[in-house]
């Protein structure tokens, strides 16, 4: 095994450059020409580059000599955002070392106290970086002094980086070298490979990312996945430098790929081991399944589009292992599938992603966590979908689940958080004063409150400064009701929520404003109605387009208008009773994004 092999990934809050110093690295090892180099070069989506977020993980690999010695970096980059925190997991599984980094213009976030933990508890050895030096709004020894305090080192072990101008980049690599040890070896020489990420490619089939644990791989070796038991060729190894790039063989220690040819759907999984077909070994530990923290409903707009969707859905599933779905369907919408996912920023990636790269139109219905019914017969249900919630005299008792959330903020943006907590039905809990002007509060809340909205409202109170973190505990009994949406009369599913009993009517006359003043106007008038506790709650109309259908006419008796307005009156009659009203894809985007309710 190669000694001089070093296997790190990069873990801070988001938007705190990780993807910018994984630039530099590019350039000062020379992994790619500059020429050649752009912004985000490891963000290979389109959406990625728009966000400016790391969306997907991404392993490349640098040789670079420090010291007259030729390492080996095998880098992953990872997302900030809480919402793919699975990412996260699943790279630091894969490596021996973890650069924390921290933006010195911001100092420690709730996000870097998350990853961090899961770092620690992984084992993995902690390289301070603190980032952003060159910005005049740096407060580089307060940060580093932050950074000293949370993992326990002196501030002069904390490197100062720019990943903008490069300043410090190989002297951070030189750390790694020296700090990150090489890949243990291992005793047990059975060929393993751990499977921590994979694709699928229309020609290859499906392209596995491995961390290669003990043994090596190479072309024409018979394999065999251990959890799934499907057996295959190797068809091809490679490393990422950072597009693919065969290679030989796949020695112990490293980070590469493995092309499987196969072209089925749910043979590989994110955690099962590869070993030889003619050798078998047990499978590794594997990664823990990612738990879906909301639940959607995504309808095609065409009914014909079914099949395209379940299309789309196998093949995005190939590239974010954290989704999970089942087919369902709706008497109004017709068929579809409930999917489970990370987070609200999750959602509006899968969905965006699926417009986008498969061209298929989308119902998407409101966002609903998952609820556990007691009915007054003493049965139990589980329930995922807003539409599904059982009317308010069947239920017994209803539980939901709660998350305590770490937020740290600077303390003067308090006064505006406090009553937005209260709003939330948060509880509050300890405060304690976090350094440098800041204060970090735990509170404990409704999963239903953290996702109606709560990220934004924090950002916005606090001009951008908060920034949180949560994980979800244990489930208490909710006192919410179903509110649904008329539109003419008719219930629109998509539209249906769950809201907290208290909040019902306050929430009814919001959603109500809200779909008039987004909905576009029709031929005929529109009533738009929210319907809760069995009685309509809140009620407002969205006038009719009016014709002037006596535009033309100039001079002559007054009767020729007062007939063409009479007719033009009788026509309308007649089309409010048989006209349908058209609601465009747009509006349902925008009415998910309202947050009012879950």
């Amino acid at each position: 095994m190669n000694k001089n092999i070093r296997n790190f990934s990069i873990i801070a809050h988001i938007d705190h450059g990780k993807s910018t110093l994984s630039d530099r690295m590019l350039e000062v090892t020379n992994t790619i020409e500059k020429r050649k180099m752009k912004d985000q070069v490891l963000d290979n989506m389109e959406l990625e580059r728009e966000r400016g977020i790391t969306i997907k993980m991404q392993p490349v690999r640098m040789q670079h000599k420090i010291d007259g010695q030729q390492y080996i970096f095998n880098l992953i980059d990872t997302p900030g955002h809480i919402d793919f925190s699975y990412e996260v997991s699943r790279a630091i599984k894969a490596v021996e070392g973890s650069v924390l980094l921290v933006d010195a213009t911001q100092g420690v976030q709730a996000q870097t106290l998350s990853v961090l933990e899961m770092a620690k508890n992984a084992g993995l050895v902690i390289v301070p970086a603190a980032t952003k030096v060159d910005s005049p709004l740096a407060r580089v020894d307060e940060v580093k002094l932050e950074i000293a305090e949370l993992i326990n080192c002196d501030p002069d072990d904390v490197i100062g980086v720019s990943g903008k101008t490069g300043e410090n980049v190989e002297e951070l690599l030189r750390l790694i070298a020296k700090k990150v040890p090489p890949p243990t070896e291992v005793s047990d020489k059975h060929t393993k490979a751990l499977v921590f990420d994979f694709k699928y490619d229309n020609h290859k089939g499906v392209v596995v990312y491995v961390r290669m644990i003990s043994g090596s791989i190479k072309k024409n070796d018979k394999l065999i996945f251990r959890v799934s038991g499907e057996k295959f060729i190797c068809l091809e190894t490679g490393i990422f430098s950072p597009d693919e790039k065969p290679k030989d063989s796949l020695e112990e220690g490293e980070i590469g790929y493995i092309v499987t040819g196969i072209k089925k759907p749910g043979v590989a999984t994110v955690g099962d081991t590869i070993t030889m077909e003619k050798d078998p070994s047990p499978a590794l530990s594997g990664y823990e399944r990612p738990r879906p923290v909301v639940w959607a409903s995504i309808f095609p707009e065409s009914q014909d589009d079914f099949d395209v969707l379940k299309q789309a859905l196998n093949r995005l599933r190939l590239s974010d292992s954290s989704i999970s779905y089942e087919e369902e369907s709706s008497g109004t919408l017709g068929r579809g599938f409930r999917i489970g996912l990370l987070g609200m920023l999750h959602l509006e990636i899968v969905t965006e992603r699926l417009k986008r790269e498969f061209n298929i139109s989308l119902v998407v219905t409101t966002p609903s966590i998952t609820y556990k019914v007691i009915n007054k017969s003493g049965e139990e249900e589980w329930i995922y979908s807003p539409i599904k919630f059982p009317d308010d005299g069947s239920v017994k008792e209803i539980y939901e689940p709660w998350a305590t959330v770490n937020i740290i903020t600077p303390s003067s943006y308090l006064p505006n958080i406090m009553p937005m907590l209260y709003d939330h039905e948060a509880e509050i809990g300890d405060s304690e004063s976090f350094g440098d002007g800041r204060s970090r509060v735990l509170i404990n809340l409704p999963l239903r409150e953290l996702m109606r909205n709560f990220f934004d409202e924090l950002k916005s109170v606090s001009s951008g400064y908060a920034s949180i973190s949560y994980e979800i505990n244990e489930m208490r009994k909710a006192d919410v009701v179903r509110m649904d949406l008329l539109v003419a009369d008719d219930v629109v599913p998509a539209f249906s929520t769950v809201v907290s009993r208290r909040k019902v009517q306050d929430e009814a006359e919001k959603s109500v404003a809200k779909l008039t003043s987004i909905l576009p106007r029709q031929q005929i008038a529109v009533k738009i109605q929210a319907k809760a506790l069995g009685r309509i709650i809140s009620s407002e109309t969205l006038k009719a387009f009016r014709k002037d259908v006596t535009g033309y006419l100039y001079g002559g008796d007054v009767t020729r208008k007062m007939k063409l307005l009479e007719k033009q009156k009788k026509g309308k009659k007649k089309m409010q009773k048989t006209a349908k009203v058209n609601i465009p894809e747009d509006v349902f985007v925008k009415m998910m994004r309202r947050g009012s309710g879950n």
